[in-house]
């Protein structure tokens, strides 16, 4: 196919051809980045920010596409976490079935998908600020009731030595190991979140954020799309969710505590909420800012940092780091490719 011709086909698709070498570039980087990277900066830094990217990335669907803010993400994620202590093996005494991974992270994610499903249901019904309360009582009550249940949650301590398998030989908890793990679960999420919106169901997922009556009158099932949004976002979380107990070993209520919650939105609004790589921009600033903030300003100081740099980035662009690329890079760059009307 000629250059013309690749040209047209990204003009078409909705993207600057140059979008393409940009997704290129930024996977080879990726991929030989543990090659100059310590183990630290392997698991802390990027296996990290990979994790809270593909939790981000979750809420990214729902209120970029969709328009439905939600504040339950990292409780669809510790669904998944739950379920992989309690059904896998555990050092906590405390249930630990043994079930194999095969059999358990795809369980994981199914459960965590359900209950996704589950907030949609609850809070598809209603919109802007009530959305956005409702999840937040969801994730409120979900703490509360994880801390307080000893015979199924085990209560405040949670689980401890929880192991990421084996296979093949190759412990996936490894650094190298587990941060291709984690880079290829969010290249997948990544690239079906972009497919996706292009697709007959991100079209009206997207036609319904912006006009839920009209959609409605022609035929649509809003609630049905809505739903099934929530379902494909608890997908994303879920396996999210996974990989973050085989991460820290362990969960707990504070796992999936309100400020954990909150977090969640920070990362995608400081990224950018209107594009899938948003989330992993921002994921990647705030995981640096939560490492060495301490070093900076001080333990006692360090999340006011990250709020004064959320409210700089927000207060310069509503778009966040991907508002701020637009908007500073250089104006040719940006027209090059705008296709004439």
């Amino acid at each position: 196919m000629s250059a013309d011709a690749d040209i047209v086909g990204a003009v078409a698709a909705g993207q600057a051809p140059g979008t393409a070498a940009a997704h290129v570039a930024l996977a080879v980087l990726l991929v030989l980045y543990p090659l100059v990277a310590s183990d630290f900066f392997l698991t802390q830094i990027g296996g990290y920010s990979l994790i809270q990217g593909l939790i981000a990335l979750s809420l990214m669907l729902l209120a970029g596409y969709g328009g439905m803010v939600s504040l339950a993400q990292i409780t669809i994620a510790g669904v998944a976490g739950y379920v992989v202590a309690i059904f896998g093996v555990n050092n906590s005494g405390v249930h630990g079935f043994g079930w194999p991974w095969w059999v358990l992270v795809p369980f994981a994610i199914l459960c965590a998908a359900l209950a996704s499903s589950l907030v949609g249901w609850i809070s598809v019904r209603t919109s802007g600020i009530y959305t956005i309360m409702i999840t937040l009582a969801i994730a409120t009550a979900s703490f509360y009731f994880a801390q307080q249940n000893y015979s199924f949650f085990n209560g405040f301590p949670g689980y401890n030595g929880i192991p990421a398998p084996q296979v093949l030989g190759v412990n996936w908890r490894g650094p190298m190991p587990f941060y291709y793990l984690c880079l290829g679960t969010a290249s997948l999420a990544y690239a079906a979140v972009l497919y996706g919106q292009r697709s007959t169901f991100g079209l009206t997922l997207q036609a319904i954020r912006d006009n839920p009556r009209r959609m409605h009158a022609l035929g649509f099932d809003v609630t049905a799309h809505k739903v099934f949004a929530w379902f494909l976002a608890g997908v994303i979380a879920g396996a999210a969710g996974v990989l973050l107990v085989w991460f820290q070993g362990r969960i707990s209520p504070g796992t999936i505590s309100v400020g954990t919650a909150i977090n969640v939105l920070i990362i995608a609004v400081i990224g950018g909420i209107r594009h899938p790589i948003g989330p992993f921009l921002g994921a990647v600033l705030v995981v640096l800012l939560q490492t060495f903030a301490i070093d900076i300003v001080g333990a006692a100081r360090f999340n006011t940092l990250i709020g004064f740099v959320f409210l700089v980035i927000v207060f310069v662009s509503p778009d966040g780091i991907l508002g701020l690329w637009q908007r500073f890079r250089p104006r040719a760059a940006r027209e090059a490719w705008t296709p004439e009307p």
